[in-house]
């Protein structure tokens, strides 16, 4: 079955509209397919514009509109099957809703799947990463990000999506990369020689990759927060911060990466849906299908 069949057919019904891809339940068998895809339209901890909640939805819907053959890795892993889970519903505290984040990747991981999050705020992460840190003896967390996202606790919780990588670094090392955004008390808790800040970052010069690719572990779990994104190319977020990465870079960045380790599972966050801004939308659609191929690109069926 083609890609451009079962795009035709797509575009001729919205039944498929809440899945990845919009793709047919033959290819989106929860039982079978390669990767599962979790929905986490969590938006309780941020702290300045409100509405990360409805990015999952966001994504999945503009996700449609992508084409399914990827160019830069020559591949269709729609065909691999991608299932898109119900989403997480949880309107209480976050320490609650780590528990049921960590709980749905857990299953993904223990039936031998790929998981993928679509957040939400980034709080979404903690639950994912303690999943993977359970799992994975060596295990990274790379984090993509314009926030350092470090406090020990913010606004009464050690779960606030400012302490994400606070949680995540206590179960594992991480590198942080695109950061150009923190407050001058995270400072003494930053391991400095795995922190890329993006004012250092040259677009033309890769070197800094290959420095950052060494201070990884054979597993990796990677995070991505939009705001990492220059806002010039994805402005829909809750807190941008100029000065940031370019599509380029952070695909070439990912690429490097799923080449020399294997990405265990991740997550896209704090995409904020607004009107007129749709490309944001699509963008993020398309950074998870770009994941998504070029890490599965490399694994066997």
């Amino acid at each position: 079955m083609s890609a451009s069949w079962i795009r035709g057919q797509l575009l001729s019904t919205d039944q498929n509209a809440s899945r990845f891809l919009g793709l047919p339940p033959e290819h989106s068998d929860p039982d079978r397919a390669a990767v599962a895809i979790v929905p986490v339209p969590y938006d309780v901890t941020s702290t300045w514009k409100k509405g990360a909640d409805r990015g999952p939805d966001a994504i999945l819907e503009a996700s449609a509109q992508l084409e399914l053959y990827d160019i830069e890795t020559s591949s269709e892993v729609w065909q691999r099957g991608i299932a898109t889970l119900d989403p997480i519903l949880c309107t209480g505290p976050p320490e609650q809703l780590v528990e049921l984040v960590e709980q749905s990747v857990g299953g993904i991981f223990d039936r031998g799947q790929l998981p993928v999050v679509l957040g939400g705020e980034h709080s979404v992460t903690i639950g994912a990463v303690q999943a993977a840190a359970d799992r994975f003896d060596d295990l990274t967390v790379l984090q993509i990000d314009a926030h350092a996202d470090t406090r020990d606790s913010y606004e009464g919780s050690d779960f606030n999506h400012a302490c994400v990588m606070a949680r995540a670094r206590e179960r594992c090392p991480v590198a942080q990369v695109g950061i150009r955004s923190l407050d001058v008390s995270e400072l003494p808790g930053l391991d400095l020689d795995r922190v890329f800040f993006a004012h250092t970052l040259q677009e033309s010069d890769h070197e800094w990759m290959d420095a950052m690719i060494d201070r990884l572990s054979e597993k990796v779990y990677l995070t991505i927060d939009l705001d990492a994104f220059d806002p010039s190319l994805l402005p829909a977020t809750g807190t941008p911060e100029p000065g940031g990465l370019s599509w380029g870079t952070v695909n070439e960045l990912v690429r490097r990466v799923a080449s020399s380790c294997q990405i265990v599972g991740f997550d896209v966050v704090e995409l904020l849906p607004s009107p007129g801004q749709h490309a944001s939308d699509f963008i993020a659609a398309k950074l998870v299908y770009r994941v998504l191929s070029m890490v599965l690109s490399r694994r066997p069926r």
